[in-house]
């Protein structure tokens, strides 16, 4: 160990939504060049926990940090620029504008701000990266449901962000593109890139993650391994019940 802060920490971090508590006083690190799975349960707190990490939503209690610095008080637009990027559940681009269009809008106001000549060459290198380099000029009203997640990523990583965040991007793919989308995020991994990664595709857990971190009901159960953590008893009752764990 170099004495580094990890790249990303949370410490105590606590969503409530008046009497609910959709997140509670959670605690996990992510080193530099790790992909850390969020798995649970549907409403286990892991969109939530995203939201928290990328400004979406504010904390009621706890900090999250970036490099050692705190992150949690600042605008969504500002934790972008010290370099969080994220995906959603649902696909947000703007459908008014190209492929290329869309991604520069990541590479102008990502964490690296690119300009002109210089923010189309970094949203050409990231659409050729996700496979779309000759979709450029498309409008994204003519893609596949797969393209239309790889413009989003392509956007997220034209800001060179420090932190990627993917909240269930495999989500909705049929078997071939779901075998791409998890060839196209171990080809992120293999880069050297930090993500964290909410996925319910286990199989994405097992051969993408280096750890994982277990939430049910807005707390963590658990964390280590893919291997550790689906072989944990309390893990697996979460998932299915006690009368069949």
């Amino acid at each position: 160990m170099t004495g580094a802060p990890p790249t990303l920490s949370l410490r105590g971090a606590t969503k409530r939504f008046g009497g609910l508590v959709a997140v509670n006083a959670l605690d996990f690190d992510v080193a530099e060049h790790e992909v850390m799975g969020l798995i649970g349960p549907n409403g286990s707190g892991k969109s939530t926990t995203l939201n928290l990490i990328s400004g979406a939503l504010g904390c009621t209690a706890g900090t999250i940090a970036l490099r050692g610095v705190p992150i949690h008080r600042l605008a969504p637009q500002d934790i972008a620029r010290r370099g969080v990027a994220r995906t959603f559940q649902l696909v947000r681009l703007l459908p008014s504008m190209s492929v290329l269009d869309n991604v520069r809008a990541g590479a102008v106001f990502g964490h690296r701000r690119r300009w002109g000549d210089d923010a189309e060459a970094q949203a050409m290198r990231m659409l050729e990266l996700v496979g779309l380099g000759r979709r450029a000029q498309a409008p994204v009203g003519q893609l596949t449901y797969i393209d239309t997640k790889r413009v989003e990523l392509a956007r997220a990583l034209a800001g060179d962000p420090k932190v990627l965040l993917l909240d269930e991007w495999l989500a909705g793919l049929n078997p071939t593109e779901l075998q791409e989308g998890i060839a196209l995020i171990r080809r992120l991994r293999d880069e050297g890139r930090t993500i964290v990664l909410v996925e319910h595709v286990m199989d994405a857990i097992r051969s993408l993650c280096d750890r994982c971190v277990v939430m049910s009901s807005g707390t963590k159960i658990a964390e280590g391994t893919p291997q550790q953590v689906l072989a944990d008893p309390e893990v697996i009752r979460a998932y299915l019940g006690d009368d069949d764990a």
